[in-house]
């Protein structure tokens, strides 16, 4: 799934969209997607100049918009049809190494929990083959007024 595909799914833009890529799908069941960690990012203007790292909370983010998607297509819903998934909690967030220009992070979400109106999810962002993050998510859907 290219990116503008991705757009169909989610209402995050540039600079704000943190998945650029989804490797793998299986509806009801697991997503794979990648963030490219690049130094033209704009959060690397004042975190931190002197020793660029990626915020780990952009980095739940992206897991969450990975899940996003993956709640988006395991429904077959999409942003045309008025749906909107918000991240709502988070739990037993843990990070293990920090993530810098040049990385690829690989987020890896797997469905714990899906119900009408809500997720649960596992979610861990890897790079090269070392967990980064872990995390369990909570995404409610909403329909915007």
């Amino acid at each position: 799934m290219e990116v503008t595909d991705i757009w169909k799914l989610l209402p995050h833009r540039y600079p704000f969209l943190l998945v650029d890529r989804v490797i793998s799908f299986e509806a009801d069941n697991k997503i794979s997607a990648i963030k490219n960690i690049t130094i033209n990012e704009p959060v690397f203007t004042g975190h931190f100049p002197d020793t660029p790292v990626f915020p780990g909370v952009l980095i739940v983010e992206a897991l969450a918009q990975a899940a996003g998607i993956l709640a988006f297509k395991s429904r077959d819903r999409s942003l045309e049809d008025g749906y909107i998934y918000f991240l709502a909690g988070t739990d037993k967030t843990k990070f293990r190494r920090s993530v810098i220009p040049g990385d690829q992070v690989r987020l890896e979400v797997e469905i714990i929990n899906l119900r009408n109106h809500w997720m649960k999810a596992s979610g861990k962002a890897w790079v090269d083959n070392k967990l980064v993050c872990s995390t369990l998510l909570t995404c409610a859907e909403q329909k915007p007024l």
